[in-house]
């Protein structure tokens, strides 16, 4: 009897958990700031999307070694390292994904005529902020 009263109660709290809508919301971002910054950084050894060095202010340029397509190398390398950390531990991985799109914001605002992008990546960084706090909660709760 108390297998069957084991199974129902576990299954009411998957679906009481899968049902709450904070929940909902933390598996959306987490799987969103997962999935975006690794097909990115993927993107950045192959410019398939745009011009990756196009994105790197000349200011940066000069003081990073090699040229600005081996810097994107490295953010590539980055932004996969960042979403695998949201993946696997979104309380910390959310944080790294948000300074990440802070340090991006502050190259795009000294390029001209990249301001939009930058207030796009604006919103990008509260979301991860948003799952950061959400991950504060939910981090390790399992549907069951």
């Amino acid at each position: 009897m108390s297998s069957v009263t084991t199974r129902a109660t576990s299954a009411d709290s998957r679906h009481t958990l899968l049902g709450d809508p904070g929940y909902q919301a933390f598996l959306i971002l987490r799987t969103g700031f997962a999935v975006a910054p690794i097909l990115f950084g993927l993107d950045k050894f192959a410019n398939l999307l745009v011009d990756w060095p196009a994105y790197l202010a000349p200011w940066i340029n000069d003081i990073v070694p090699g040229s600005a397509q081996t810097a994107m190398y490295v953010v590539g390398v980055i932004e996969i390292v960042a979403g695998v950390a949201v993946a696997l531990a979104p309380r910390f991985g959310a944080w790294l994904v948000a300074g990440w799109l802070a340090g991006i914001i502050i190259n795009l605002l000294t390029i001209p005529d990249y301001y939009d992008i930058a207030l796009r990546d604006f919103g990008l960084l509260l979301g991860a902020v948003a799952l950061a706090r959400l991950a504060a909660r939910y981090q390790g709760t399992r549907e069951r």
